[in-house]
């Protein structure tokens, strides 16, 4: 690409130029990565110090109990990773009548799926790593048991959350050890967190679920009349995946195929690739309408046919076929906002993370707790916060997503891949819930139609969709914007969402021989995130 190198948005950051380059959402974490890397890893050991240190100085968005996906181009060729977790194999729809009058809660042990992330970690390492599992949880290792000085960010969507989730098991006792949120600067330390990852690092991750950390966790959850055994953690396995795709504008988009919803960025790519967008420039309301229409036929297949690959009626393939988009793209009308139908909004608490080396490697990975914190529940001793996942399983007996025991949930984090020509070229992704694939798709047509660099596509302003015509928008998107977009019909709001925001988003771009011209990388002013490289 001939990217303009000028930022037109107002930004505290700049692109950072690198051979080995690791960029997530909190500096230390970032840091960590770059340590493995300069210690001899490669950049799959530096995404798994990264995403270790994350779960300890970025608690509000994940943590050891979370769920995970990558993508990762091994020099030549990509493999997909789904470390998500199944559902307890108690649960089924009359556990939920029986025990919560036929709703799945948000919050507590009943919304908590087996977590993936330490088996993802362990999958990940034992395929590509290349320095010992100890080495790479290390840095994890130090801020858990020393602790960390808490960033703004972060303080602010922990104070947001605190107050709603004092009452879950533990979390008052690890999460607000003064009786608090701590405030920003101060200094925390996550109870028992180090002692878990060195159990994790001496087991190659089976403690999680086998030993030690597994009858804890196993322990604490019959307390609480909740139906996680042994044998459901014991069991679990991630799964490689062949990633899906869709091409657009010369490149390719890989996405880790459902039960997550990366899906929905390849649709609405396939539907866009019918309108001449470059025709307008960017920040034009035509040019946002269309790319919301797009988003909205997207998201109105995903929510009614997403689930379980294995429990889906109808596949990926058929959802991506090319007349298919084609017809989903002729209901556009350039003038006029519509409401395609959809289901529910699921909310956000996550973190994404990409790291490259001088060697080619290059690995998309996003971690998430879900809804910030995710069930509430941390389990006393081990510093493990727990998922909540379950709640975006359904209730409707007739919808692929129905709960079910041993059946992965719908899920909303999504690692982004792009390539071209069968060369990588991008690892990227956009945190957020039902912002992720939003956020793809607005920073991919900033790069690929309109030739923005990274962190500019990143800075740019965003809007998001919910449901119907109602849009939520970012206030530097401008006055004339909001008003053309007001004129098509939709219906713009601000944001008031302790968990999400717009999302944020990591990128790594690939400019040429890794070994010599490097990678370009960019880290979203949104988060307290870092790029950094040497």
């Amino acid at each position: 690409m001939n990217f303009d190198w000028n930022n037109p948005y107002p930004t505290t950051r700049i692109p950072v130029f690198a051979r080995n380059v690791v960029a997530t959402s909190q500096p230390l974490a970032a840091q960590a990565g770059l340590r493995v890397l300069a210690s001899g890893g490669n950049a799959v050991d530096a995404a798994i110090a990264a995403a270790a240190t994350l779960a300890i100085v970025e608690p509000v968005s994940n943590g050891l109990g979370s769920d995970c996906f990558a993508i990762v181009w091994d020099g030549s060729r990509l493999h997909g990773l789904n470390a998500s977790g199944p559902a307890p194999g108690a649960w089924n729809l009359d556990y939920f009548r029986r025990k919560h009058q036929g709703a799945i809660p948000m919050r507590g042990w009943d919304s908590v799926t087996v977590p993936g992330c330490v088996a993802g970690w362990a999958a990940l390492h034992d395929k590509l790593g290349k320095l010992s599992f100890g080495d790479v949880l290390a840095p994890a290792i130090e801020y858990a048991e020393r602790g960390y000085a808490v960033t703004p960010v972060v303080q602010r969507k922990w104070a947001a959350q605190a107050d709603i989730l004092q009452p879950q098991p533990g979390f008052a006792a690890h999460f607000m050890p003064r009786g608090r949120a701590p405030q920003v600067g101060e200094h925390f330390v996550l109870q028992g967190a180090a002692a878990t990852l060195r159990r994790i690092a001496a087991s190659a991750g089976r403690d999680f679920y086998e030993g030690e950390t597994a009858h804890k966790l196993v322990a604490h959850a019959q307390a609480h009349e909740a139906a996680l055994t042994l044998a459901d953690l014991r069991d679990y396995a991630p799964e490689w995946v062949t990633p899906i795709s869709q091409a657009y504008r010369g490149h390719t988009l890989h996405q880790i195929p459902p039960n997550g919803q990366g899906i929905a960025a390849l649709i609405a790519l396939g539907i866009l690739q019918h309108f001449d967008l470059a025709a307008r420039p960017i920040d034009h309301p035509e040019t946002q309408h269309l790319m919301i229409e797009a988003m909205k036929l997207a998201f109105a297949d995903v929510y009614a046919h997403v689930a379980d690959a294995r429990h889906m009626q109808v596949p990926p393939e058929q959802m991506l076929q090319a007349d298919y988009l084609a017809s989903r793209a002729r209901l556009i009308d350039p003038n006029i906002a519509q409401a395609y139908g959809t289901g529910h909004s699921p909310q956000g608490g996550t973190v994404y993370l990409t790291a490259a080396d001088r060697s080619g490697m290059m690995v998309s990975f996003i971690q998430s707790n879900y809804m910030g914190f995710g069930s509430g529940v941390v389990v006393p001793g081990t510093g493990v916060s727990l998922q909540n996942r379950g709640y975006c399983f359904g209730l409707d007996p007739e919808h692929p997503n129905v709960v079910a025991g041993g059946k992965r949930p719908f899920h909303t984090i999504i690692p982004g891949f792009l390539m071209r020509d069968g060369a990588p070229v991008m690892s990227f992704g956009v945190m957020g819930g039902n912002m992720q694939p939003q956020g793809q798709l607005q920073t991919l047509v900033r790069m690929l139609d309109y030739g923005q660099q990274p962190q500019a596509a990143c800075d740019a302003p965003r809007w998001k969709w919910n449901s119907g015509l109602t849009v939520d928008v970012e206030p530097a998107l401008g006055a004339s914007m909001a008003e053309g977009l007001r004129a098509r019909g939709h219906v713009l709001e601000g944001l008031d969402d302790p968990y999400m925001d717009f999302g944020s988003g990591q990128f790594i771009w690939r400019l040429g021989d890794p070994a010599v011209d490097g990678y370009v990388s960019a880290s979203d002013s949104r988060r307290d995130g870092l790029a950094a490289g040497f």
